[in-house]
């Protein structure tokens, strides 16, 4: 089940397929449409519940560590890009630093496609912190609150925190995309609660590429390489 955030109204899901012609920065100016996280609740084997429980509890603090100068410098160029294009719905440059790195972080901690995460949280909340869905999906990633009490501490209210609601998500759409074998478009339906149907993968979809990361500096370097070997 996919429901329309009470406070985002009845609005179109039409408006989170925007056209892909208008650049990332269009679905700015749009409506956004806000989707309740359904997920279901299920039984979990202990060893499954074991490894979910560990994996959110861990609460580190998302500070990146790179190997490389040149890794570092790669991601500070993605922040630059992805701080850009959040701007008019983050204006706070250490809001939107903060949120972006803890994304970052989070995902790769959790081995997903920080686009997919980012694609996910415009569908799912539009960005907001504080958002509420219909049936009590919480924060930017819109995770159910029983999640709570199945894999942490019992408290729905920490679903607030930026970096919790980021940790449970991401390990909870991990989960699903082991469910699911590595099929993204069952993953999406089941962390929606829609599983089998099109409309809340696609929108995902669509939103994901306002997120997907071209460096420049790479990729003319690779244009400069000789070739052969």
């Amino acid at each position: 089940m996919s429901a329309m955030k009470g406070e985002a109204g009845a609005v179109s899901r039409r408006a989170c397929l925007v056209s892909l012609s208008a650049g990332p920065a269009a679905w700015l100016a749009a409506p956004q449409a806000a989707h309740a996280g359904g997920q279901l609740e299920e039984p979990l084997i202990d060893s499954v519940r074991t490894a979910l429980s560990s994996a959110v509890l861990n609460q580190a603090p998302p500070e990146p560590q790179f190997g490389t100068t040149e890794a570092r410098l790669l991601y500070l160029r993605w922040l630059g890009t992805m701080s850009d294009r959040l701007r008019r719905r983050k204006p706070d440059w250490e809001v939107r630093r903060d949120f972006l790195q803890t994304v970052w972080y989070e995902s790769k901690r959790a081995g997903l496609d920080v686009s997919l995460v980012l694609g996910l949280v415009q569908v799912e909340s539009a960005f907001r912190k504080f958002a509420v869905s219909s049936v009590g999906a919480r924060g930017y990633m819109q995770v159910m609150p029983f999640w709570t009490r199945v894999i942490g501490d019992g408290d729905p209210g920490k679903l607030f925190h930026m970096q919790t609601n980021l940790r449970f998500g991401c390990v909870i759409l991990r989960h699903y995309l082991d469910r699911e074998r590595g099929d993204l478009f069952m993953t999406l339906g089941r962390y929606n609660g829609s599983r089998g149907r099109p409309q809340y993968p696609d929108s995902v979809f669509a939103a994901q590429r306002n997120w997907v990361f071209q460096d420049r500096i790479t990729t003319a370097a690779e244009g400069l390489a000789p070739a052969g070997g």
